[in-house]
């Protein structure tokens, strides 16, 4: 333990920097991931003809090792944090649009048909009824894509990215576990920050008579 905290006070500089990085990886990832999901999501709820070849395609993404992925961009996008970002938002695709999807179909047509019948036009049923409704899937495909996106974005550094993953590599190259651990810990640790986070935010968010505490 005290080689540990010697290590994180040696090679600070090299931690908070891979640190930033991360943290600037996972979030532009993720705010992506959650503007193009979201509203696709929202998009096959409508037509759903279209959402199981569409569901289907994320989900094929996502069935592709994580590492043979960013090695398949390379020859294509070069190195660097783009290639890296190209990756991680592909993987945050699925959760967000799989749980966007299910939320919205979940909801009882009956309370949607009661919506129309008060002279609601569309965009406020999806609003006012369907999205606060289908808000606990939707929160729960985000959060899952965020823990996922950040434990990925540990890659990121075979792609000269940088990240956390450069002081996880660096350790294992030298046989430093010290170092491993001070580059896995935050990355946990961020994790869970990330997750408590927007489950705050969907508690907020989630409407008084919805809440079951």
């Amino acid at each position: 333990m005290i080689k540990f905290f010697e290590t994180i006070q040696s090679r600070s500089d090299l931690i908070q920097q891979a640190f930033l990085e991360h943290i600037y990886l996972s979030f532009i990832a993720i705010a992506v991931g959650i503007a193009i999901a979201l509203p696709l999501g929202i998009l096959i709820a409508r037509y759903r003809k279209y959402a199981e070849p569409i569901i289907g395609v994320t989900a094929v993404f996502q069935t592709i090792p994580s590492l043979a992925l960013f090695g398949f961009l390379v020859p294509l996008m070069g190195i660097g944090s783009n290639t890296a970002l190209i990756a991680l938002i592909i993987y945050a695709l699925l959760p967000i649009l799989r749980n966007t999807y299910t939320g919205i179909i979940s909801v009882d047509s009956s309370i949607t048909e009661a919506g129309k019948g008060m002279g609601m036009t569309r965009s406020q049923i999806l609003t006012q009824i369907e999205f606060p409704l289908a808000l606990p899937f939707i929160m729960a495909g985000i959060r899952t894509a965020t823990v996922l996106t950040v434990g990925i974005t540990t890659l990121a550094t075979f792609v000269g990215a940088g990240g956390l993953g450069d002081v996880i590599y660096r350790g294992l190259q030298s046989y430093n576990n010290s170092l491993v651990l001070a580059g896995a810990l935050p990355v946990a640790l961020l994790a869970i920050s990330f997750d408590l986070l927007l489950k705050w935010f969907e508690k907020k968010a989630t409407p008084k008579g919805m809440k079951t505490i």
